[in-house]
């Protein structure tokens, strides 16, 4: 099968010597939810730019459904979509007239573009604002208008590059059943996000890279079994004034009513469950403190600079 994106060496140097990108290797397969992660300055900016014909990279190749970047700049460009982190239109165009001309881009004729447009517009809630200026939307809005522009020439994959940046956790959950359908639908997403839960939520496989070199490329799965220990709140009907001890597992009171538990990756809920029965504690809800994927995110990042 043709991956989606196939990155071999590719390297950037910037003109005052500084490597952006150190030969970084990459594939992305067809159908794929992909994320790629990396602390501020790690070079992923740089690798989206380079793909989507932005930045000119120093070597390496990179092929799009399998059409090089170099030889087939324009065909190749037809498989991409892409979201970036900044709003680029223009403020005083109408929604339908952004999402139109976009398509223009590609050579679609005004009333495929149109129907198009329709299309997502209508699926991202934005259907009723079509014929309002861009600069009235809220923020979220905004985000939702930049998804539809750049689905409306239909490409195979689409590149979100901090999509929910900026939107309030209602809005982000809702776009990411929009982008979970568009990938269930065969679309190939690529995403880069400082909201780590929203990788681990979304994504099936993950490269982390830093200072310019991926550090890690893996499935979400395999990643996610390196997590040593999870933090736990339990919320509890009533209060308790004692704490019941328990081997293996740290139990803190943060309040009378709510109980911290770090749990090892060897030892399960149910024992906690069965513990807390045991002594009368009844849990009225439970949550996770800390994404499993932050914590790994920033040891792995920690242990690159540290030159472990």
């Amino acid at each position: 099968m043709v991956n989606a994106l196939e990155i071999k060496d590719l390297k950037k140097v910037y003109s005052n010597d500084v490597e952006a990108l150190k030969g970084i290797d990459l594939e992305v397969q067809k159908g794929d939810f992909f994320a790629l992660l990396g602390p501020n300055g790690a070079g992923k900016s740089t690798a989206i730019n380079i793909i989507v014909d932005l930045v000119t990279k120093t070597s390496g190749q990179i092929k799009i459904f399998g059409k090089d970047l170099d030889q087939n700049l324009e065909e190749a460009k037809m498989h991409i979509g892409i979201v970036p982190q900044e709003f680029n239109f223009n403020i005083f165009e109408k929604v339908m007239d952004i999402v139109v001309q976009q398509a223009g881009y590609y050579g679609i004729d005004k009333a495929t573009a149109k129907k198009s447009a329709e299309k997502y517009l209508k699926q991202l809630d934005l259907w009723e604002k079509r014929n309002e200026v861009s600069r009235t939307l809220s923020g979220g809005q905004k985000r939702r208008l930049m998804i539809a522009r750049a689905l409306v020439h239909e490409p195979e994959l689409l590149i979100l590059d901090e999509p929910t940046a900026g939107v309030d956790i209602e809005i982000r959950r809702k776009m990411w059943e929009f982008v979970k359908n568009l990938n269930q639908g065969g679309r190939t997403i690529i995403l880069t996000t400082h909201y780590l839960e929203e990788a681990e939520n979304l994504c099936r496989n993950i490269a982390i890279i830093d200072q310019g070199q991926i550090i890690e490329n893996t499935s979400m799965k395999s990643f996610l079994k390196n997590v040593e220990n999870e933090l736990y709140i339990f919320d509890i009907k009533g209060t308790i004034k004692n704490l019941p001890e328990l081997r293996h597992c740290n139990l803190k009171m943060l309040d009378e009513t709510t109980i911290e538990a770090e749990v090892s990756k060897d030892h399960t809920l149910n024992m906690l469950f069965e513990h807390f029965k045991k002594n009368n504690v009844e849990i009225v809800s439970m949550r996770r403190k800390t994404a499993r994927l932050e914590e790994l995110f920033m040891k792995l990042v920690d242990n690159n600079k540290n030159g472990n």
